[in-house]
């Protein structure tokens, strides 16, 4: 009994400790490689721990931790995979006493390295990114034939009407960005799409509302300018229910051109992360 409610600790305690993670950062920022712990896990404690993910944890996280109705993803949240091995052992021996997680320091040094270094393999570290496509390609395409720039920016170099995709798409995988693409209108919020206003002299904009109150409307248009608007002069305000993303992208790129753009802001991705990880490690070391 006593090892059950060990066991059903550790998963609620993981549940939550996920759970405050994402919601600490923005597209936190998209993440990257964490330190090595002090001490690796030897082969048998690594079984071991793959044993007590899969007892405990699987049930709500997936066998490959990329979450289910009960739990969230695990393997490629970037808030997670931001989070450097000492700083994953840390919460788990610790605890989070105000979130309702209890501390873990019992388990002993060994346990909490090797859980976190199996969730290190879910997350597919030590392995070679998986990119569908040409990432040289791809940036030529992003910049180029498939005018993401003009609206998107990876760390930020491109436009600014749309969201950074460092930030964005760091929470998504391959497939999940391809149907975001070709489908960029699905699931979404009709308040955060485009709006179209009318002026009292009839002219009509389209855009991004970036700020908004009763009064008054701040609208980003297409080209960049931004609009800033009493609503008591507008003729009307119509949320159109619309991405400004392109929604021919099925036709005017090649599926393997589509995988080129996708590689390459994975690969971008990946690489930020890196940087923003070791950028950290260092001053943490100092």
């Amino acid at each position: 009994m006593h090892q059950q409610i060990t066991k059903r600790s550790v998963s609620v305690a993981l549940s939550i400790f996920i759970s405050a993670a994402s919601c600490a950062a923005v597209f936190s920022q998209a993440q990257g490689k964490p330190a090595k712990p002090t001490t690796e896990p030897d082969v048998a404690a690594l079984a071991d721990a793959k044993q007590m993910y899969e007892s405990v944890c699987a049930a709500c996280h997936g066998l490959d931790a990329h979450g289910s109705e009960r739990g969230p993803n695990i393997a490629s949240r970037a808030e997670v995979v931001q989070k450097t091995d000492a700083e994953l052992t840390q919460i788990l021996a610790n605890g989070k006493p105000t979130a309702g997680m209890p501390p873990f320091s019992s388990f002993g040094a060994a346990k909490l390295s090797a859980m976190v270094a199996y969730l290190r393999t879910l997350q597919g570290r030590g392995k070679g990114l998986a990119l569908p496509g040409d990432p040289e390609k791809g940036k030529t395409l992003f910049f180029g034939k498939a005018e993401c720039s003009q609206c998107h920016s990876l760390a930020g170099q491109g436009g600014f009407f749309a969201p950074d995709l460092i930030a964005y798409g760091g929470k998504l995988e391959a497939d999940e960005l391809r149907a975001r693409i070709l489908n960029p209108d699905a699931n979404l919020d009709p308040r955060r799409g485009l709006v179209r206003v009318v002026l009292a002299d009839g002219t009509e904009l389209t855009g991004a509302v970036r700020n908004e109150s009763n009064f008054s409307i701040q609208l980003q248009s297409e080209d960049g300018t931004f609009h800033l608007l009493n609503k008591a002069e507008l003729r009307s305000q119509t949320y159109l229910g619309a991405s400004g993303m392109p929604r021919d992208y099925g036709s005017t790129l090649a599926p393997a051109e589509l995988n080129d753009v996708i590689s390459f802001m994975l690969r971008s991705i990946s690489e930020y992360a890196k940087q923003t990880s070791s950028k950290r490690t260092g001053e943490d070391d100092n």
